[in-house]
């Protein structure tokens, strides 16, 4: 399989030109996402100019590191000048006056922007099935989802309607929907990637990363989009290693720790089979499999979605139609209270002053026209899962729960990121499926949520420590799905698991 530096090798050849490569990803977009649903936006005119540009760069010998980086983004990083919806009738008609920082770097090496993949509404969902714009489906079959919540990033990698693309990963987004779409996802160390410019799920864990065809491609991404940003005050002030070289000179002599915990109920047996396989192969390779044990694993799900909702309450609470965002129709609440348009225009106007904080507490304990137009606004804009996330976070916040909740959950969050720092003594990366089954049909988990959010068991844990994560290819289920293999790594030790993502695409490039 060609990887990008291969391509910019003919690029700079002559052997190739970036303008026919943007026309037949165009195509294979025209001919594709009508079935798959990956790309929600793109402006054919707009791909060829900059395809054109970035080719007499290249032609010049003064192109940056990602010329001939064909790219799809998440809609739910910025673009200065395109819609960014977020999947939500919410933002449905936002369009964002500034680029976010991966996407400044990204045009400043060069890359072209094909268009926005489609995702589960603010990345709140495990199939991209919340969305304003439709579910996307899997290339491989498109009965199936495609994972989720970064679900139309992966697929549109997996129908070669791009090279590589960005995701956002806040308990599985990326790796998840890489499993089930069998490409390559890369979370990196949470801090590794300004955030600035990413619209906000939950703070504490939203990462952003690539999706390519192979681990090559991530490494050469994550290498131009890492690095501190002052705009991002979560950004980790750390040198950004060689990834390239790192994947280049493969070490063999990996120790991988293998926990039990991992490998239990609720696997897929082929799955399982299949992992397995996969490590007494990378064993005979010179790796050592060491086994290790990450006890609070079991309190993951839990942790997790206590404190993602949350955080996802807090964040989600400025979409209040005042602002900006999904604003209710004056004339239909006016019908409902029998009040003129300009009395709610003069409500919002002392809600919104900054001196009128006493006005705001007692407009909060009413039902005046200033609090229905919020209660109309966010329900006609927010979708189910969303609200539910709210509802869900709330709760969890509110007098009487924050202690038995939150608080409780924060402890169990530094328990498990324990027991991985622990394990990291020993070993240099963990493994384990990425998810415990292949891709599920279209519809199938939706009236059950709780069945939705553990198809995120094996990826959440790598969160709630900040490390890092990568999915790769490890085969095909009998049923014809792909099935990912997961490598986890410590903190900024992205070398580890791209090196080990490396080493399974070796070992199958070599049988």
């Amino acid at each position: 399989m060609k990887n990008l530096l291969s391509v910019q090798e003919r690029l700079r050849s002559g052997k190739t030109d970036l303008t026919d490569i943007a026309t037949q990803y165009l195509s294979n977009i025209k001919n594709k996402n009508s079935s798959v649903n990956a790309i929600v936006q793109y402006d054919e005119d707009s791909v060829l100019k900059q395809a054109a540009e970035i080719q007499e760069k290249i032609s010049s010998g003064k192109s940056g590191a990602l010329a001939g980086a064909v790219v799809g983004v998440k809609d739910v990083i910025c673009e200065k000048g395109k819609k960014v919806t977020c999947a939500s009738h919410m933002l449905h008609n936002f369009e964002s006056v500034y680029d976010a920082t991966v996407i400044e770097k990204l045009l400043a090496e060069d890359a072209l922007l094909i268009g926005r993949c489609n995702m589960d509404e603010f990345a709140m969902g495990s199939s991209t099935e919340n969305s304003i714009h439709g579910p996307t489906r899997n290339p491989h079959n498109t009965e199936h989802v495609s994972g989720g919540s970064s679900g139309g990033s992966a697929a549109a990698v997996a129908a070669n309607m791009c090279d590589v693309s960005l995701g956002s990963d806040t308990g599985g987004s990326i790796r998840q929907p890489a499993s089930y779409c069998g490409v390559v996802g890369l979370k990196p160390t949470y801090s590794r990637v300004s955030r600035h410019g990413l619209v906000a799920f939950a703070s504490s864990f939203d990462c952003i990363g690539p999706f390519s065809k192979n681990v090559t491609d991530s490494a050469l991404m994550l290498q131009h989009i890492a690095g501190f940003d002052g705009r991002d005050n979560s950004s980790a002030d750390k040198p950004v290693n060689d990834y390239v070289v790192a994947v280049q000179n493969v070490d063999k002599k990996l120790r991988i720790g293998v926990p039990e915990e991992y490998f239990g109920d609720g696997l897929d047996d082929e799955i399982r089979t299949t992992i397995q396989a996969q490590l007494s192969d990378l064993e005979k390779d010179g790796a050592e499999l060491v086994p290790i044990g990450l006890p609070h694993t079991k309190y993951g799900i839990a942790t997790y979605y206590i404190l993602a909702t949350a955080e996802a309450s807090s964040n989600l609470a400025r979409y209040d139609g005042i602002r900006y965002g999904h604003r209710a129709n004056f004339e239909k609440i006016e019908e409902e209270l029998g009040l003129e348009a300009a009395a709610i225009e003069q409500q919002i106007k002392i809600a919104v002053g900054a001196e009128k904080e006493e006005a705001i507490e007692r407009l909060t304990k009413l039902d005046t026209p200033l609090i229905r137009l919020y209660k109309k606004s966010r329900t006609e804009g927010f979708g189910r899962e969303v609200k539910r996330r709210i509802l869900l976070g709330t709760y969890v916040l509110s007098a009487g729960y924050y202690d038995a909740y939150y608080a409780k959950a924060q402890k169990v969050r530094r328990l498990i990121k324990q027991d991985f720092e622990a394990a990291f003594d020993k070993v240099d990366v963990i493994v384990s499926p990425t998810a415990p089954t292949t891709a599920f049909k279209l519809g199938e988990n939706q009236d059950d949520p709780v069945q939705m959010y553990l198809n995120d068991v094996y990826t959440i844990s790598a969160n709630l420590a900040g490390i890092c994560g990568i999915s790769v290819p490890a085969g095909f289920h009998s049923n014809g799905l792909p099935v990912g293999i997961q490598f986890m790594g410590n903190s900024f030790m992205e070398e580890n698991i791209l090196r080990a993502g490396r080493r399974i695409e070796m070992l199958h490039s070599e049988g």
